[in-house]
């Protein structure tokens, strides 16, 4: 799960968004290492070639930190509207991109993060969405074309049921820690979410 990165040197100024994408970057890799109770600002700093000072000048808490680092890991996995014409084909297209997405996450949520959810008082449902919601507009918007194009039932796209199919790849994942297979996804979409909205 470490993603390598040449190592800054010491002499090596950065500034803005390059600094901060840094530092970011060396939490992500420090979380996924050494969990959230064993990261510290320090290791961080050291790990992105600056100084304490500079970590905490961005950063009030290691909670905000580590929110930030957690969501720019998973901003690397943007999705890109399929709009293929239909449903079906759409919903198969989203999942299958963010089926790698969910294994990244899984593994870091269930594994690394306790100490996290202790500490904060929070729970992975708040922390999935302030990071993973903010995708839902782009499938909120494919499933009101196909309402559209008459493909299926408006009304029985009720919140829940629009949900569905992401929900069960989030908790196959969660429980395999792998990804799912695309034959697995295409039975949730063809024997469960579609025959509810149509």
């Amino acid at each position: 799960m470490h993603l390598a990165r040449p190592e800054p040197g010491p002499s090596r100024r950065r500034h803005g968004a390059a600094l901060e994408a840094a530092l970011l970057d060396a939490a992500w890799d420090e979380l996924t290492e050494r969990g959230y109770a064993a990261l510290t600002f320090a290791a961080v700093a050291q790990r992105a070639g600056t100084s304490r000072p500079v970590v905490n000048r961005h950063w009030p808490s290691k909670e905000a930190l580590v929110r930030d680092a957690i969501s720019r890991a998973g901003d690397r996995f943007s999705l890109v509207d399929p709009d293929t014409g239909s449903l079906r084909d759409d919903t198969v297209a989203l999942l299958e991109q963010l089926n790698e997405a969910f294994t990244m996450f899984a593994a870091v949520m269930t594994a690394q993060l306790a100490a996290y959810y202790e500490e904060t008082g929070t729970t992975p449902a708040e922390l999935r969405a302030s990071v993973v919601d903010r995708r839902w507009s782009l499938i909120e918007s494919v499933m009101r074309r196909a309402a559209a194009r008459g493909e299926v039932d408006g009304a029985k796209l009720t919140p829940r049921i629009a949900r569905l199919p992401y929900d069960l790849l989030r908790h196959e994942v969660l429980m395999n820690l792998k990804p799912m297979s695309s034959s697995d996804i295409q039975e949730v979409v063809d024997t469960i979410f579609l025959p509810l909205i149509t």
